[in-house]
């Protein structure tokens, strides 16, 4: 009779100072519990939708002094093993902007965080996000959908709320005043987003 031997491997987890230290390529990284998570450059419409967004809010944003908004920036949302997400477009209060002036990563979770779905995303992948930034602390999540032409916010308390592109988002008491017709995001004419 042979016996059976099993060998273990370990997987070295990585921390967030060794992901900012990374050699810069094409592609975009996040760190999930320590696991570097690859992801492809971002399409078309992916990238408008985070580019009309961004342009609304950061405008608003800038012009009454409330904070920053930020693009595929760097928030540690834990440590021991780290989880580094990068939002597709992000805010931070001002008040929580020089907390820590080192050059890294923010070692704290955004105000808002907003993913746009990308065609090859899972709608797993992206709850799982979702609950991250939640459970890190961030006050409200959206996730634009450019296939379903749907905004869905998540907030830290209260319901979630899904709407379509006849609706007009706000963003709660996270940016006070702030509006939009979720049609300027997605664009007018369907076709934008086939």
């Amino acid at each position: 009779m042979a016996t059976m031997t099993t060998t273990a491997t370990t997987t070295r987890l990585m921390t967030a100072d060794e992901l900012l230290a990374m050699p810069k390529d094409a592609c975009r990284y996040e760190l999930v519990k320590g696991e570097l998570i690859t992801m492809a450059p971002v399409g078309k419409t992916h990238g408008t939708a985070g580019s009309r967004f961004d342009r609304r809010l950061g405008a608003f944003v800038e012009e009454r002094d409330l904070g920053e908004v930020m693009i595929e920036t760097g928030f540690v949302l834990a440590t021991d093993p780290d989880t580094v997400r990068a939002p597709d477009v992000s805010f931070v209060r001002e008040e929580r902007m020089y907390v820590d002036t080192s050059p890294g990563y923010f070692p704290f979770e955004p105000d808002l965080a907003i993913e746009v779905v990308s065609p090859n995303d899972r709608y797993t992948e992206v709850a799982e996000k979702v609950a991250e930034y939640l459970a890190a602390g961030t006050r409200l999540v959206v996730v634009v959908d450019p296939r379903a032409r749907t905004i869905t916010k998540y907030p830290a308390r209260g319901e979630t709320t899904r709407l379509d592109v006849g609706d007009t988002l706000t963003l709660d008491d996270v940016v006070p005043g702030f509006e939009c017709a979720v049609a300027d995001i997605f664009g007018r004419r369907r076709g934008d987003w086939q």
